[in-house]
């Protein structure tokens, strides 16, 4: 007898529908074709093993199971429940005259117990497109699944409630989810926030800066000084993310199996700060069977890299392109997968492999020459696409035994979202332009232009203090910045001094 049972395969961070065919015929044998990897060849041991400790059983007959579309590589042990399934029905050891009108999956342990899957978002996406009824799969993964209105989703324990649903008609409890209220409810529970912060008034105002217009900042001090404490704060003062963007990041951590169990919609922007041994493979995603690295999960969040200079030069190469296109594309000999990766970069270093060049209360134990060679690790084309440099400053004892607490990073965000806000309007009319940080030649021509005083201050600095032609790009779009938190409609000269500061890297004195 032949049964059609369906499951799905995720590539990328979108989901196909695979139809699994079961065909039990006279003879002796398990055949199971259609690109299966090692995972799912495995299956027919704990499905025999799950239904013989559930009071059924392997029929011991020719047993032939199909996944279709045959030609795709299908991966993961996440098609043992839709197996197992395909067998009993197929066996006539179980009714199921409704199966083909859900989609089914889940990884089986022995005793017929269900283990969580990855990609449940996006594979209740595609089954409500293809108009199945329901999604049956584990309970760990319901709620993420239930963010998917108009589609039946049933988290379920063990094989024996999936079998009495379709045998005996025992109901499933569904998942239901109030996606906009767990959205909203959310939305400013933090574990950072800035009013923790003692003293650095001017770190702060330059965060601000960078997280009203998208910016990618690289924060210089010495050890102790606050620059991983600050970075981790930034998360908060970045406008919310809409139900949009949150759809998006969900899917991504989906597909990685990085969402906790139980939970359902990301209302926070990610923040991921890899280790400096990491490999570019896990930075941006790949591999023989692809998965999105660290730069996708991150996407509409911050990804932060501390030490920088540490990191293996190439691996911190392959970032500069997903820096400015905002994804990502791996290809390989049979498919290719596209992430999104936009993100806001935010790095951290040392002055010097010491830590203390240039600290006036510390004696210097790097020379200039190593600290040039130090410096060096970061390429000119990746600190093109970081706008803001800023000297972090050790915070002295005064400040650290301060009482009075620091700004909140809910004060902070509301001003950062009415200058997001003022951006989206201006940049209506471009599809990949939607804050500061994004804009081309041709937007900084039209929206930074300056009058002659700002235009006398600007070529002053740059000949006094040796900036770089790089510098003065970047010095228009982060006034613009300044322009826009204080609602100003043109930039005027206060704005283009402050954005001088903020080039440490560009001076005479950092890198030639």
């Amino acid at each position: 007898m032949l049964i059609k049972v369906y499951g799905s395969a995720v590539y990328g961070v979108d989901a196909t529908t695979i139809t699994v065919e079961v065909n039990i015929a006279s003879g002796i044998g398990y055949h199971l074709v259609g690109l299966p990897d090692n995972a799912v060849k495995e299956s027919s041991y704990r499905i025999a093993a799950a239904l013989q400790n559930n009071k059924f059983k392997l029929p011991g007959k020719k047993i032939i199971i199909n996944m279709a579309p045959a030609d795709l590589r299908k991966e993961g042990s996440a098609y043992d429940l839709t197996f197992a399934l395909g067998i009993l029905a197929a066996s006539n050891q179980i009714k199921a005259e409704n199966i083909s009108e859900y989609l089914i999956m889940g990884e089986l342990s022995l005793d017929g117990s269900l283990q969580p899957i990855k990609g449940a978002l996006p594979i209740a996406i595609q089954a409500k497109k293809e108009g199945f009824k329901g999604f049956i799969l584990p309970e760990q993964n319901a709620r993420e699944a239930g963010i998917v209105s108009g589609l039946e989703v049933y988290g379920v324990n063990n094989i024996t409630q999936v079998i009495d649903f379709f045998n005996s008609g025992l109901e499933l409890e569904r998942t239901e989810i109030n996606t906009r209220e767990i959205f909203y409810d959310s939305l400013n529970d933090f574990d950072f926030d800035f009013a923790d912060v003692k003293g650095q008034e001017s770190i702060k105002r330059c965060m601000e800066i960078a997280a009203a217009g998208g910016h990618n900042i690289i924060l210089i001090g010495p050890p102790g000084a606050g620059k991983t404490m600050l970075a981790k704060r930034l998360p908060s003062i970045l406008p919310p993310m809409t139900l949009q963007e949150a759809l998006e990041t969900t899917k991504i951590h989906s597909v990685a199996g990085r969402i906790k169990e139980n939970v359902g919609l990301m209302s926070h922007r990610p923040f991921r700060s890899p280790h400096h041994t990491i490999s570019d493979v896990a930075l941006v995603g790949g591999g023989a069977y692809p998965q999105p690295g660290e730069i996708s999960l991150s996407h509409n969040g911050v990804l932060f890299l501390d030490e920088l200079p540490e990191f293996k030069r190439g691996v911190l190469e392959v970032m500069r392109q997903p820096l400015e296109d905002r994804e990502v594309t791996i290809s390989r000999a049979k498919f290719t997968v596209t992430y999104p990766s936009s993100f806001m970069l935010v790095a951290s270093m040392n002055p010097s492999p010491g830590g203390y060049f240039n600290d006036p209360d510390t004696p210097g134990t790097s020379s200039a020459y190593e600290m040039q060679r130090y410096l060096s690790k970061i390429s000119g084309p990746l600190l093109d696409r970081i706008d803001i440099h800023i000297e972090v400053t050790p915070v002295p004892f005064e400040k650290l035994s301060e009482d009075r607490k620091g700004e909140s990073s809910v004060e902070i965000r509301e001003r950062v979202t009415v200058a997001r806000e003022i951006q989206s309007n201006r940049f209506q009319d471009f599809d990949n332009i939607h804050y500061n940080a994004q804009m081309g030649p041709k937007q900084i021509r039209e929206y930074c232009k300056l009058s002659d005083p700002s235009k006398k201050l600007l070529k002053t600095a740059m000949e006094r203090l040796n900036l770089s032609a790089r510098a003065y790009d970047r010095i228009l779009k982060v006034s613009r910045t300044i322009a826009d938190i204080e609602g100003a409609e043109n930039i005027l000269e206060n704005h283009i001094s402050e954005a001088i500061q903020y080039r440490s890297l560009d001076r005479e004195g950092w890198l030639g």
